[in-house]
Formats: structure tokens, C-alpha cells, sequence
């Protein structure tokens, strides 16, 4: 699977959340300043070359839709971030943001049974 650039990326997180959409309704829920009409559709259409979205015909228009899925995309963006920042170590990765990120005991509970939880 490729890996998307920050603005592909956005216009899936919006594609994920309406499920089916055309360029208009994109740019509806995008933040602002919000992106020209052409650009979103220009990036909708890159990501149609890489398969993460295809697209039905509805009139004169598309409406667009998401091919891949999006716990699909976040477990390989994870596991690249761990591959290339923690040396495939999962345990460095964990251990690097609760240094970070000041955790104190509960929230590192927490996160155990979470885990636990889903293992």
C-alpha cells in the first residue's frame, strides 16, 4: 500500500467519514481555509490512481468512494512509523511517548488493560 501526503491523506479522512461523496461535498467538511474546487479534485483523482478510492457516475459527475480501509491504512502507517523511528521495536515506540508525554501510573494502566483487553 502507498502511503498518502498530507493533503491525499485529509481528503481520505473525509472520504472515510461520509463513505460516498463527490468534490463539492468533500470540500463542504474539509477545514478552512478551504482548498479550490480543483485541487480537491485533482488529489481525489491521484488517489484514484493509487487505489484508495474509485468512483460510481452520477449524472454529469462522480461520486466518489473509499476503496481501502481505514484501519487497513492506519495499521500500515503504525507500523511504518515504528519500522523507521523505533526500529520495528513496538516496546521503544510505547516507551518513547510515555517519556514524552509525562504518563503517570494510571494512565499507563490504562493503557496495560487496553491491551490486555484486545489481545
Amino acid at each position: 500500500m502507498k502511503q498518502l501526503t498530507k493533503a491525499e491523506e485529509q481528503i481520505m479522512q473525509a472520504l472515510w467519514q461520509l463513505k460516498k461523496a463527490n468534490v463539492k461535498s468533500i470540500i463542504e467538511i474539509l477545514p478552512e481555509p478551504k482548498p479550490a474546487y480543483n485541487t480537491v479534485s485533482t488529489i481525489v483523482r491521484i488517489l484514484e490512481s493509487k487505489s484508495f478510492v474509485d468512483y460510481e457516475k452520477q449524472g454529469k459527475g462522480h461520486v466518489y468512494f473509499p476503496i481501502v480501509d481505514v484501519d487497513a491504512y492506519s495499521n500500515q502507517s503504525i507500523n511504518k512509523l515504528i519500522d523507521n523511528y523505533f526500529q520495528g521495536s513496538f516496546k521503544s515506540m510505547v516507551s518513547f511517548f510515555v517519556q514524552k508525554n509525562d504518563m503517570d501510573v494510571k494512565d499507563i494502566e490504562t493503557l496495560l488493560t487496553e491491551i490486555n483487553k484486545n489481545k
